[in-house]
């Protein structure tokens, strides 16, 4: 159900959440032992409060922790109210409280204080409410936060160009290549960049150097224009992640497989990387850690053979969602890209039109080594998508320039931080409006 959708049902009058107690799925008793009293007192009181409170789910959960300081049976009636006040199952509440409070039992959280932003990302994603104004607000924050060294590389020095030029003359283009250069943009990207910014100025009769901000900014909004694409596929979904050892790889996998079980999917992590001391131990950590299932085999076993019987065991197991990891060591490049193509291989065999995706993750800190591995990558064994990580405290985001523009590939993630909740979809357009300091101006719905 749609944002609008949901907002409309809890201004319904003539129809109230539905809390007949359902059984809680896969033999989880913890949510089911929260009471469900519709005669309660507190439930027309808390229906009257999210009725009138503005619609974002922020001002919702505002409502849900009113009066709560920590962690107990009020807050979770409160959520699964939450829940069936918007039409969604009561099963999926309980699962969803669960799942929650077994995570608050490992974190050690008790206070309301030290849990609620998770609290509030975790609903965005059950809910379906990630894209509305209020998480998308957050996420702008966020964004604008993690490409403040960037701004600072970028911005900071087109200002200065401006502030010393009249007119987009030939030292102005010159001086403005070598600070896209600077900013780890690449020389082809920064010389195919500046191209188009020239193209663009002509076409907007722009000859003064005070609206080149507007030229930059209308290039990066088509050049960051989302692409359709296909995203149906036959059930369960393979995804392959690859990327060379020391990206992140292995956090971004836990991070991908969380988001998918707060929106419902059934999860396995398979552990192909089966050459890496530790490898499997600590991917099988982070899979306990979200809730995931996992696999894998003994090491240095053959990855294909991993990849064959996880693909069983998805199948099998009813899984949503398969996410298998690679192994990612360049030092054996040409039998590495053997290796991969041959657990492509494998996979279509065994399930067709497996993998999905193949999921390149790159560092965003390693600048145009960023840039090279994505070349490598998608000349060897083809790349659908990428997932930037440690864009956050970095200097070097210029890249995500540089990738867009040398390679047509989707970033579709970009991580902005350490925790579960800072692997977020990325957004070109926001990104174009954080690098060039857009946070005052209102964004498109």
């Amino acid at each position: 159900m749609g944002f609008f959708s949901k907002v409309k049902t809890l201004w319904k009058g003539d129809a109230g959440p539905q809390t007949d107690a359902q059984p809680v799925a896969d033999g989880d008793t913890r949510a089911s032992s929260t009471p469900t009293d519709e005669s309660a007192p507190w439930r027309d009181a808390l229906t009257l409060e999210l009725r009138q409170a503005e619609p974002r789910l922020s001002q919702w959960l505002e409502v849900i922790v009113s009066g709560i300081d920590v962690a107990g049976p009020e807050l979770w009636q409160r959520l699964i109210f939450l829940f069936t006040a918007l039409q969604a199952p009561e099963d999926e509440a309980r699962k969803f409280v669960a799942a929650f409070e077994s995570w608050l039992d490992q974190m050690g959280y008790l206070r309301v204080s030290e849990f609620k932003s998770e609290l509030q990302y975790r609903l965005a994603l059950a809910l379906d409410l990630e894209d509305e104004e209020d998480e998308r607000d957050r996420l702008f924050l966020k964004l604008s936060e993690g490409v403040a060294k960037t701004k600072q590389q970028i911005t900071r020095r087109i200002d200065s160009l401006i502030s010393a030029h009249g007119e987009l003359d030939d030292d102005f283009w010159d001086q403005l290549e070598e600070i896209f250069i600077m900013a780890d943009i690449g020389y082809e990207s920064t010389m195919d960049l500046v191209t188009r910014l020239k193209d663009r100025a002509r076409a907007m009769s722009v000859n003064e150097a005070a609206g080149f901000r507007e030229v930059l900014a209308a290039e990066l909004d088509v050049l960051f224009a989302p692409k359709k694409r296909i995203v149906a596929v036959n059930p369960p979904e393979v995804v392959m992640m690859i990327g060379v050892n020391g990206v992140g790889k292995t956090t971004t996998i836990a991070k991908l497989a969380y988001r998918a079980q707060m929106q419902g999917k059934k999860v396995l992590i398979a552990a192909g990387d089966t050459f890496r001391a530790a490898a499997s131990e600590q991917l099988q950590i982070w899979a306990k850690r979200v809730g995931a299932g996992f696999f894998a085999k003994t090491e240095g076993a053959d990855p294909a053979a991993v990849a064959y019987e996880a693909m069983d065991m998805a199948v099998s197991g009813g899984y949503d969602l398969l996410l298998l990891d690679t192994a990612g060591r360049l030092h054996t490049k040409t039998n590495l890209m053997e290796e991969l193509l041959k657990i492509r291989r494998v996979l279509g065999k065994k399930h067709e039109g497996a993998p999905h995706r193949s999921i390149l993750v790159i560092d965003a800190t390693t600048g145009q080594n960023a840039l090279s591995q994505t070349k490598l990558f998608n000349e060897g064994v083809g790349v659908d998508e990428i997932v930037l990580t440690k864009l956050d405290g970095t200097a070097k985001g210029g890249v995500v320039v540089a990738v867009t523009l040398g390679f047509d590939l989707p970033i579709t993630f970009v991580g902005l931080g350490e925790g579960m909740e800072d692997l977020r979809p990325f957004n070109g357009r926001d990104f174009a409006r954080a690098l060039l300091g857009a946070e005052n101006e209102e964004q498109e719905p």
